[in-house]
């Protein structure tokens, strides 16, 4: 049989495994949360025990805590950081109470270490007291969204890492492909030439965009109101900790973090994590676009538009021999749709926010979390197994724009648009090339001709001569 302990908490006493880190409250919060099964991420985790370490070193520095209270919160907070305890933490990533749970938990498991410690035994907590001492001059409401975006801004610093990596790939195809030519299309209907090259560095033109736009979501996270304690206002917390706490952090962190400068506000208001949320449904988007277009230029291949040549990656049907299917690029677009919807979650629990505080933050955290390692994950497909694999067939794509009728595009300077027109709606109806028609009419020399459809200079601004 188990061994129990019994602990105490404000509802009343509690049986515990005798050898838990964890305590009452935790435990109370496992068996009321049971929704995702999957319990406190680990970077969340880590910035909740930089936090708590933190506070520890201030509230010691001002007399608030003997200096070996602080000494065993730090090294319990370490200790954690290392790796060690990670399945103390208990609680569902998803929870109701603003994330009260989540704090109590880490109160927990930090007095726990700590007493242990300090020579005490588990769920004693005589020496250090998880509210009295691990969470003084704190509350759920300024260490929870301070923790959190903590763990964000090192999940965009890892997204920002990918993403340069899926730029470098899109550039050195960009430079492999600069004189492969093919019909540019709009609206799915062939268009006027253009280079494979150009497309592929127009991809890594607006990739280039997000990474700007990342740079700015860190920037508005970096911005914390830990020291507000429950709504704002500072109540409990001594004012020279409130006003040195957040330099504390950063050194902690290593994280150049800036206290709100209206604490009542940063409780109140969720906008910035709304903010880190709309970027990443537009880097999403961007990415879903790309992959449209990989999966619409390799399709067919026999009978599509055969443009590219996707990696095969695996067989793509059950019961068609050799069928291959864009299963990378599928994958992107599912990870886009999945982080479009989690914005919308995150539209809706930052809105629902209410008077001095928004009790949503768990579920923010859960879909922002989600949103960010599932991009690093599908980025890092799309580039190894995908984008850096591409191979084309040149003259086969040259062949098929020298027959296309959108090279009269680059006739009509010389023809007019008539008679251009003209010679376009003849190569479709009767089947013959653009170039045939004009030479049979005695439009143009051959000569001429050549200069006007050189594909070099028909992808760059300019009427030839």
């Amino acid at each position: 049989m188990t061994e129990l302990r019994r602990e105490h908490d404000s509802l009343g006493e509690v049986d515990i495994e005798k050898n838990a880190y964890y305590g009452a409250n935790a435990l109370r919060a496992k068996n009321n949360f049971n929704i995702t099964g999957t319990s406190i991420d680990e970077k969340l985790i880590d910035a909740m025990m930089e936090v708590k370490k933190a506070c520890a070193i201030q509230n010691e520095k001002i007399g608030l805590l003997e200096k070996d209270q602080m000494q065993s919160i730090v090294r319990a907070c370490d200790e954690v950081l290392n790796g060690n305890y990670k399945d103390a933490f208990i609680v569902d990533q998803i929870q109701g109470g603003a994330g009260t749970s989540f704090n109590m938990n880490a109160n927990e498991v930090i007095a726990n270490i700590a007493n242990k410690d300090l020579g005490g035994d588990l769920g004693v907590y005589d020496k250090v007291h998880p509210n009295d001492h691990v969470n003084k001059g704190q509350s759920t409401n300024d260490v929870i969204p301070t923790s959190g975006k903590i763990a964000l801004i090192r999940y965009f610093k890892e997204l920002k890492e990918e993403n340069e990596k899926l730029i470098a790939s899109l550039e050195k195809k960009s430079e492999e492909f600069s004189d492969v030519y093919k019909m540019g299309r709009t609206q799915l209907q062939d268009a006027v030439p253009i280079s494979l090259g150009q497309e592929f560095k127009a991809y890594s033109h607006v990739l280039k965009r997000d990474m700007d736009r990342f740079d700015l979501a860190i920037d508005t996270l970096s911005h914390v109101n830990l020291g507000g304690t429950a709504i704002g206002t500072g109540i409990n917390a001594d004012p020279e900790y409130v006003n040195n706490v957040v330099d504390v952090l950063s050194e902690v962190s290593g994280l150049k973090l800036i206290q709100n400068e209206d604490l009542i506000d940063g409780t109140q208001n969720l906008d910035g994590f709304l903010f880190a949320s709309s970027i990443l449904k537009t880097y999403a988007s961007s990415l879903s676009k790309i992959s449209n277009d990989l999966r619409l230029m390799s399709s067919g291949p026999q009978s599509g538009i055969g443009d590219i040549k996707l990696p095969a990656m695996q067989a793509g049907s059950s019961i068609m021999p050799g069928k291959v299917n864009p299963v990378i690029p599928e994958v992107v677009n599912q990870v886009a749709f999945n982080v479009i919807g989690n914005d919308m979650t995150v539209t809706m629990a930052v809105e629902a926010g209410q008077l001095e505080l928004n009790a949503f933050e768990p579920v923010i955290f859960y879909k922002l979390f989600e949103s960010l390692k599932t991009l690093k994950n599908a980025i890092n497909t799309l580039r190894i197994n995908c984008i850096d694999n591409i191979i084309v067939d040149k003259d086969f794509l040259k062949r098929k724009v020298e027959e296309n009728v959108g090279l009269v595009t680059a006739l009509a300077p010389h023809l007019g648009y008539e008679k251009s027109s003209d010679i376009a709606h003849k190569a479709l109806d009767n089947n013959r090339g653009v170039r045939e028609l004009v030479l049979e009419e005695g439009l143009l020399t051959e000569e001429e001709l050549d200069r006007i459809l050189d594909f070099k200079k028909m992808v760059k601004p300019g009427i030839a001569k």
